[in-house]
């Protein structure tokens, strides 16, 4: 039995004889040694991650101004920062949008632009007080201008992410990128065998107080992130750094057409191997890492699994969903994630990286409870009108427009003739095909790629539904696409104003 302690490993870190290996390069020393005769051979496994880290963000302090001012609102390049802690202390999110342009800018940027050292303009504005009696503040800093710089982070480096695809006939923009219609496609995250919680699952020697690589220099794990949920192997990490020593080759920002922007961030996490059981742990596979495929065609906390796979499968390029190969792409970069296990892995073999073990265990025992919503969220099969008029595909403009004039409705459902779905029609297309004199059959004008909504869905996803296609009716179908309802912008607007 194999037993070592973190005070060996850093003399042997201090003296030079340490030997220290990444979690991929572990794969094989455990195979061919055996757990033991790894535990023997190792004594720290690197690993490391870059991938894109919403839950991220920095705490700023700009020293005070003259006269000073209690910063109540403040902009960095017109991204603004939360200010609510102090008189001229800043909290900037990597999810913040700028308020001039949108998803092109946020939070993010403006991180990765300090880390670079480019100018940011800064905009406070305050009621003013006795002792602080300054209204408006307007100024240009550098990094090298604030006293402190604190990467603050609240959730990161998730021990298991899922991944996406999307079964819907429409494109959707998602925090987990461009999802294409039909199983188009599928995307994942994380770095499979480096991944740092994966090689530490019941998390031995990674806690509150451990020493990491954060990106590019040394930072600390502070706890548990939010959303801890190791009952579902969802473990995650708060961690903490110093911005002005980071390196933005592993800080960068970036946009996800649709979504918002994020932050690309590089964490990597020494594992002192302490006993055989460590060591096999860091022994881990990318095809003994399991993940589920998520159906983001559903807008529910509770998405569908399409399918169980592993990332040997993922990183194949391609998996199967129903008979069809179907393209696999990662958001996370594993050359990078690489690149970061093996420079921890030469600061530790050079003596400027030393392990630690944590001031205090992370929580193996919670679990990540959904919100408590205590007003009813109103579905559209509440109000829905069930008494939606349809027409066939064969009947003509004339028959259309008569439908039209007899109901409140400026929407026909055009469907076939066991109640199937086909397409839809609106007063719009009849005006246009009568002002160019076309009479013909509706399945010459109507419109067949229809947007629709089920009777089972929120009113809140149905109306983004309706913004986002810019139409103002949904038709509402059941499982095998009959036509049950429709709901329309007008519906949904009465609704808001009986609520507010």
């Amino acid at each position: 039995m194999v037993e070592k302690t973190i005070h060996e490993i850093n003399n042997r870190i201090k003296d030079g004889s340490v030997r220290v290996v990444t979690a991929e390069e572990m794969v094989d020393i455990v195979t061919e040694l055996g757990a033991e005769g790894a535990a023997k051979e190792v004594d720290v496994v690197t690993t490391g991650t870059f991938g894109a880290m919403c839950s991220s963000g920095v705490w700023l302090n700009f020293g005070h101004s003259e006269p000073p001012i209690k910063m109540q609102k403040v902009w960095l390049n017109d991204v603004e920062a939360y200010t609510g802690v102090a008189a001229v202390d800043a909290f900037i999110g990597a999810t913040q949008l700028s308020e001039s342009s949108g998803m092109e800018y946020g939070g993010a940027h403006v991180i990765e632009d300090l880390i670079r050292g480019k100018s940011i303009d800064l905009h406070a504005t305050s009621n003013g007080s006795d002792c602080y009696p300054r209204k408006v503040l307007d100024t240009t800093i550098t990094i090298n201008d604030l006293n402190q710089a604190i990467m603050l982070n609240p959730r990161n480096a998730y021990q298991k992410y899922n991944a996406a695809t999307n079964s819907s006939e429409s494109i959707l923009h998602t925090y987990m990128g461009t999802l294409l219609p039909n199983y188009g496609n599928v995307t994942y995250s994380a770095a499979g065998v480096l991944s740092p919680l994966y090689n530490d699952p019941t998390y031995e020697t990674i806690g509150t107080g451990t020493r990491i690589f954060l990106g590019g220099a040394q930072g600390y794990v502070i706890g548990e992130g939010t959303q801890h949920d190791p009952i579902s192997n969802f473990g995650t990490l708060m961690i903490k750094g110093d911005l002005k020593k980071m390196n933005p080759d592993y800080v960068r920002a970036a946009t996800f057409e649709g979504y918002g922007t994020s932050l690309y961030l590089g964490i990597g996490i020494p594992i002192p191997i302490l006993n055989e059981k460590i060591a096999l742990s860091t022994a881990i596979t990318d095809a003994d890492i399991v993940t589920d495929i998520l159906d983001y065609a559903v807008p529910s906390r509770d998405r569908p699994a399409v399918k169980q796979v592993t990332y040997e499968e993922l990183k194949s390029g391609s998996i199967e969903i129903d008979g069809k190969e179907v393209p696999t792409s990662p958001l996370s970069s594993f050359k990078i994630a690489r690149k970061i296990a093996g420079e921890l892995k030469d600061w530790i073999k050079k003596g400027e990286f030393f392990v630690n073990a944590p001031a205090e265990r992370l929580p193996t025992d919670t679990v990540c409870k959904p919100m408590k919503q205590t007003r009813e969220t109103p579905l559209v099969g509440d109000i829905m009108s069930t008494d939606v008029l349809t027409i066939g595909p064969d009947s003509n403009l004339c028959a259309a427009a008569r439908k039209i004039m007899e109901s409140s409705f400026n929407h026909l459902p055009v469907v076939s003739k066991n109640n199937l779905l086909v397409g839809i029609v609106t007063a719009w297309d009849i005006s246009k095909a009568v002002a160019k004199d076309k009479f013909d059959m509706l399945e010459e004008i109507m419109t067949r790629k229809v947007i629709t909504a089920t009777p089972d869905e929120a009113i809140d996803i149905a109306a983004r539904r309706l913004d986002q296609n810019r139409v103002s009716a949904l038709p509402v179908v059941d499982k095998k696409k009959h036509v049950i309802g429709i709901i329309t912008s007008d519906d949904i607007s009465k609704l808001l104003a009986r609520r507010y």
